[in-house]
């Protein structure tokens, strides 16, 4: 394969979306592909963050009613052929930030890492009961 082949996508790509891809990550924009779902009473994200070392490439924090996971990752990989060396590494920085339900703080936030997955739950505090509505009769003027 030649150093040009190596450039284009094989799929049909071309060198500006594999730039945009190189700087976007692979996961896109974000960067972090997440999963939110409610479990009783505590908002459980997942995100998907493999082959990074969860206690030193990752920093999750909540302010101002957000969640934010931030990762970096950083890849090296080398080839020595009989014929030469190659060396290659790709790494970056990837963030998400997710809006909280009312009432969320980082009080008993929880996260662990499992397989390549951060889960963070957040305990939601139960909401106060709405106000009962209280009809108002029109009368004709």
């Amino acid at each position: 394969m030649s150093d040009l082949t190596r450039w284009f996508d094989p799929r049909g790509r071309g060198p500006f979306e594999l730039f945009e891809r190189l700087f976007e990550g692979e996961g896109g924009a974000a960067g972090i592909k997440v999963e939110e779902l409610m479990d009783g009473n505590e908002l459980v994200v997942r995100a998907e963050l493999p082959g990074i070392d969860p206690e030193n490439d990752v920093d999750v924090s909540i302010s101002e009613g957000a969640l934010t996971i931030q990762a970096h990752r950083e890849e090296r990989q080398e080839e020595k052929e009989k014929g030469g060396y190659r060396t290659e590494f790709r790494y970056g920085s990837f963030s998400r930030t997710l809006r909280l339900p009312e009432g969320a703080t980082a009080d008993d936030v929880k996260a662990t890492y499992t397989d390549g997955v951060l889960e963070v739950r957040v305990p939601i505090p139960e909401q106060k009961a709405a106000r009962m509505s209280n009809k108002i009769q029109v009368k004709r003027g």
